[in-house]
């Protein structure tokens, strides 16, 4: 895309209002990317990384605050292990080789999800990528790395649990700002926009709290061709919607 068209664009939309705040993206369609183009499904992972580059990259540029990748999900384990160690290396690879540009664009990075369950070369470059990136206050980018949603809610049950059984909370006190509270997403707004590649109606096991009032807007192409004018489609489909939030 030109880049005085694409600055143009950018300023329409932000001009037009009611930009989203907190956008997720379920990073889908990889494998079948890979497979309708006769490549190995490695190759789905690779081209589905500069994808996702470069919504980074636009979203910093539209000011948008927070932006989540369901980026490797519990249930992803279970793929085979060449796939699984192939997808941790290049998360090893990204945490390293991509936070100089993340940091040069004030980019906060975040972590959402079971990280200890991660292999420990991972969480030592997660660690000392987020603490590169902490100082930053533009577009907090927030991964969701070996996550789920009902283990999300599970673990939060438990920290409250733990917090009655000590004494430091009554169980009539508990309310759903609480529970919030005991998330990974505590302290973020919930998700304005949420947008799934490859078609798929569903949202595997992804933000189910947060999502209750989020607008969604599904695609059918897959993740690794979803470029920046399909994030503009989104955003604007999403500022032609009226949020009522269960009201009139």
């Amino acid at each position: 895309m030109d880049p005085q068209e694409d600055a143009r664009i950018q300023q329409q939309l932000k001009d037009d209002g009611n930009m989203p705040r907190h956008i997720a993206i379920i990073m889908d369609g990889d494998r079948r990317w890979a497979t309708a183009n006769d490549l190995p499904k490695t190759e789905g992972h690779r081209h589905g990384r500069e994808a996702a580059r470069e919504i980074i990259r636009t979203s910093a540029q539209l000011d948008i605050e927070h932006l989540t990748l369901y980026t490797f999900s519990t249930e992803n384990w279970s793929r085979s292990k060449r796939e699984v160690q192939t997808l941790m290396r290049w998360l090893r690879e990204s945490l390293r080789d991509e936070i100089p540009e993340l940091d040069q664009n004030n980019v906060r990075l975040n972590a959402i999800g079971d990280t200890e369950g991660l292999p420990k070369s991972v969480q030592l470059v997660l660690r000392r990528a987020l603490q590169q990136t902490a100082d930053n206050t533009g577009l907090q980018l927030n991964l969701a790395l070996n996550y789920g949603g009902r283990a999300e809610l599970v673990a939060a049950c438990r920290k409250l649990a733990t917090e009655v059984q000590a004494g430091n909370l009554e169980p009539q006190d508990i309310d759903e700002e609480t529970l919030s509270n005991a998330l990974y997403t505590a302290g973020m707004p919930d998700p304005d926009l949420l947008i799934r590649p490859s078609g798929e109606m569903r949202l595997s096991n992804f933000l189910p709290w947060q999502t209750v009032y989020t607008e969604i807007w599904v695609t059918q192409i897959y993740w690794p061709d979803f470029q920046r004018q399909h994030l503009y489609e989104a955003i604007r489909a999403y500022q032609q919607r009226h949020r009522r939030f269960g009201g009139a």
